[in-house]
């Protein structure tokens, strides 16, 4: 259900691969609702292959008639053709990089892709749940090239090479000659990124959302996600991934931490302490004055009855009770017997996704309306951070399940009662 242990593996290890980093699907609490399989998982691991795979730009056939384009990609090495007419095609040739990794990510289950992401669907607990009428990611969303060699610099570039080692771009995508007469262009849809400012720490800020080309150049964003016209060239900004920086293919957002971020990120068995800790304090109900305590990370989706329930407007904890309500339905609004404070009332779930915490303090935050718990940094920096919603909107949202956070309170502290003896 978890991945294994996340601390930084050493490179001079010989049975233990160099781990470039890892990709965090948001909106999953640890592993995808009905279990991860194979390639599609809600983090994937990005390690030093045995062999490199990595490709780099080498010739350009310009002005080729569709024939000649496909003379060219049918060759058994990658290629990217830009289709500018009915009559005109530029195919850019790619060669091998022995420098470099490279791994694909999309919504395809063919062998290329190495990471298969589909649509997030916000507060889904099961398959049943995610079952979206047309995916808005890409069959071959992007991919991320890593270097062998220290510091494994990650570079990611819109769209992937399909089976036959190309990516086709249609005459509907938006492309265009660059001044040094190479080609570009972007995917329908688009790739967005988000590096944080400060990185991915207590001080970490949101940064700005920009959109990443073919060729990986940094670009503002279109007006709407799948405009003609592309927004202005960001001279000044790279494609190369931080700690933190956050990876929209339009329908799932991912997360990438580097495996030294990774490495000061609590573990598994550190967010089980910080529930043991919690549990042992004996918060207790002030209405039924019953204990209550947090299930075990590998049930965080099971109601339990001594499940802790929290007022969302004020965040005094409470057990499962009927007390000034007779509205069965979970997140109704109720008034709080404790200050008369009305909000939604929700049953509490600890945040078993490590990869998402900022720190390792205790779990002290709610976010508003899910109920998912963590440490007040981790708290208000995700109920700052704007993620990409439709086609042009963005909107707070809780990490572990993908819930719009409300724009009164995206989190509350909580307030738990401790044991009247």
């Amino acid at each position: 259900m978890f991945s294994p242990d996340q601390e930084n593996i050493s490179s001079a290890s010989t049975k233990v691969p160099v781990k470039y980093g890892e990709l965090i699907v948001l909106g999953y609490n640890g592993s995808l609702p009905n279990g991860d399989r194979g390639r599609r998982k809600s983090r994937f691991s990005l390690c030093k292959r045995p062999k490199a795979n990595g490709v780099k730009p080498s010739t350009v056939h310009v002005a080729c008639t569709p024939q000649a384009a496909k003379a060219i990609s049918n060759k058994d090495q990658h290629s990217i053709s830009y289709t500018l007419s009915r009559a005109q095609t530029v195919v850019v040739e790619y060669t091998h990089d022995s420098n470099t990794d490279m791994f694909q990510i999309g919504r395809s289950t063919e062998s290329p892709i190495d990471f298969v992401v589909t649509d997030t669907v916000p507060g889904s607990q099961s398959n049943a749940d995610t079952q979206t009428v047309q995916s808005t990611i890409s069959r071959f969303a992007c991919r991320i090239m890593c270097q062998r060699s220290p510091p494994h610099t990650a570079r990611i570039y819109a769209a992937g090479f399909d089976s036959s080692k190309n990516i086709f771009l249609g005459e509907k995508a938006a492309k265009w000659k660059t001044s040094d007469g190479q080609m570009d262009g972007l995917t329908t849809n688009g790739v967005l990124v988000m590096h944080p400012r400060h990185g991915f720490t207590e001080d970490s800020k949101p940064g700005v959302w920009r959109e990443i080309s073919v060729c990986g150049n940094v670009f503002t964003l279109r007006e709407t996600r799948s405009a003609q016209q592309r927004g202005k060239m960001v001279e000044n900004e790279t494609q190369e991934l931080v700690d933190g920086s956050l990876i929209d293919l339009c329908g799932a957002t991912l997360l990438w931490r580097t495996a030294e971020g990774l490495s000061r990120t609590p573990t598994v068995k550190h967010l089980e302490a910080l529930r043991q800790e919690l549990n042992a304090a004996r918060p207790q109900c002030p209405v039924g004055l019953n204990t209550l305590a947090f299930p075990s990370l590998r049930r965080k989706e099971v109601l339990d009855e001594k499940q802790p329930w929290a007022y969302l407007h004020c965040g005094h904890v409470h057990g499962f009770h009927r007390w000034g309500s007779s509205e069965e339905r979970q997140g109704a609004e109720r008034e709080c017997p404790m200050c008369r404070a009305r909000g939604p009332y929700v049953p509490l779930w600890l945040g078993c996704e490590a990869g998402f915490y900022l720190d390792a303090a205790p779990p002290t935050h709610a976010f508003s309306p899910c109920g998912h718990v963590c440490s007040e940094k981790t708290a208000a920096f995700w109920s700052q951070i704007p993620l990409p919603h439709g086609t042009h909107t963005f909107h707070a949202a809780c990490p572990f399940c993908a819930q719009q956070l409300s724009s009164e309170h995206g989190c509350v502290r909580l307030i738990f009662q401790g044991p009247l003896d």
